[in-house]
């Protein structure tokens, strides 16, 4: 059937769910009608600051709210006029003409597991609003995933990729793959190697033995006998055919494999990202990871320029050594978890800028929650999700520009609040592809792409 507008609303009034390519959506329906303009990204970059970061001490500074509320650090003027952050974010300050602020996300998880769901699905966990202390199967795909999916028909080697680690609490948690669509839409995993600062990929790790044409052989042989065996249905052979092929192009992919060898990068450029010695400074905690912090971010604009279109990079692994600050809140953003970021942050953005990477490449910049207005009693902050701030840039982002906003004290938003389904409708709309789009779990139920609305008043 040729698919043309009176087509496609002829299947829409007749009910019947469909997942569209989404060009082939705007080619039907027209962009205006659609809902969306002409993809204007390639690339996007989600670092993910597992632990939750607090924005009253770096991007939503409360100078003026009662001691007990502003904390220890001081706001500094920024590259935009009027427009302050904490003094920890040095480099930042000096590009905040090309970063945006949102000062007015929010959600109702007070736990890391689904604040960390909802953040990177842009949807409440099925669970609600707790933490797994046994291993559950992810239900809602992650942002990644569903780009994915969504461009399924493109030629891409690498749709998704993360690195440096699978992050977990108590397990691994469970937002970080394909969820309902399958494991066909998990990332590529990349392993860091804190001990060599360097990564790898399970894939590319093979015994020295073991051919390119054996594993062709083996391959052979494989799709011989599941042709064999009549227990398998018609689909099988298909889709397993399709993995074993993904799998060997990969294998054979020098343009990847390249992308992975981050000591290849001169030196100067590597210090510039960030990085460290075995050990910290004196009197800055050693938590696994720390050495990697920099060299993420150094990776992740190796993979963009190595055409992965999507690239989740997650700060720390483990719950307890990440940004959970419900002690010594500012000794340890100050000494152990700002400094790092706050470089690996900019030298991304200049470095994807002056490659001219940075219109085509959307950065996304987040944790799960932000934490207290009021300090607790260990000279903490505790997990708020009422309210928190992150940062987009690139991509075509109104570079200092700043969106919503937070009462005196940083508990709530009082304007333009935003929700993380309002984020991944945007990162889809940044795609070209529509929000709205129905996909099916492996029950046929019907579900939207992301149940928000792109801020598209943020991009030019």
């Amino acid at each position: 059937m040729e698919l043309n507008r009176r087509n496609v609303l002829k299947l829409a009034a007749g009910g019947i769910g469909l997942n569209l390519n989404p060009l082939m959506w705007r080619h039907a329906m027209g962009d205006e009608q659609a809902g969306l303009t002409a993809a204007r990204i390639k690339s996007c970059i989600v670092i993910f600051y597992y632990g939750g970061p607090s924005h009253l001490d770096m991007f939503d500074t409360k100078p003026d709210a009662p001691t007990n509320i502003r904390g220890e650090f001081k706001p500094i003027s920024t590259s935009v006029p009027g427009l302050q952050v904490s003094e920890l974010l040095p480099a930042h300050a000096k590009i905040m003409h090309k970063i945006a602020v949102i000062r007015s996300m929010h959600h109702t998880n007070r736990l890391h597991d689904s604040a960390s769901t909802e953040s990177l699905t842009g949807r409440q966990s099925p669970q609600g609003d707790r933490e797994e202390f046994a291993p559950i199967e992810q239900f809602y795909p992650c942002h990644g995933a569903s780009v994915s999916y969504m461009r399924r028909g493109m030629p891409i080697e690498v749709p998704h990729a993360a690195l440096p680690w699978v992050f977990h609490n108590v397990v691994d948690t469970p937002c970080q793959g394909g969820g309902f669509l399958g494991s066909a839409y998990d990332p590529f995993q990349i392993n860091g190697d804190a001990a060599k600062v360097s990564f790898q990929a399970d894939l590319f790790t093979r015994r020295e033995n073991l051919s390119i044409s054996r594993l062709q052989e083996r391959r052979t042989l494989a799709k011989k006998l599941t042709a064999d065996n009549l227990l398998n249905s018609y689909q099988q052979p298909q889709e397993l055919d399709k993995l074993y092929t993904r799998a060997m192009n990969l294998i054979q992919s020098k343009r990847l494999a390249k992308a992975l060898r981050i000591e290849e990068e001169p030196q100067a450029v590597r210090e510039n990202y960030g990085l460290y010695p075995e050990a910290p400074a004196a009197g800055v905690r050693n938590v696994a990871g720390y050495q990697m912090r920099g060299q993420n971010l150094l990776l992740a604009r190796r993979l963009v320029e190595a055409e992965v279109p999507y690239v989740n990079v997650y700060d720390f692994r483990q719950q307890g050594q990440n940004w959970d600050s419900h002690s010594q809140n500012f000794k340890e953003h100050k000494n152990r978890l700002v400094p790092p970021m706050d470089k690996a942050y900019a030298a991304l953005i200049n470095d994807l800028d002056e490659r001219g990477l940075l219109d085509s490449t959307l950065v996304v910049a987040l944790g799960e929650f932000g934490r207290t207005p009021k300090i607790n009693g260990n000279a903490g902050r505790d997990h708020w999700p009422d309210c928190y701030s992150l940062t987009l840039a690139g991509g075509g982002i109104q570079g200092g520009a700043v969106w919503g906003a937070s009462d005196k004290i940083g508990a709530f938003p009082v304007q333009d609040a935003v929700t993380p389904a309002d984020l991944a409708a945007t990162i889809y709309w940044r795609f070209g592809i529509d929000p709205k789009t129905i996909i099916h779990d492996q029950l046929g139920r019907p579900h939207r792409l992301a149940e928000g609305e792109p801020i598209q008043k943020l991009f030019i």
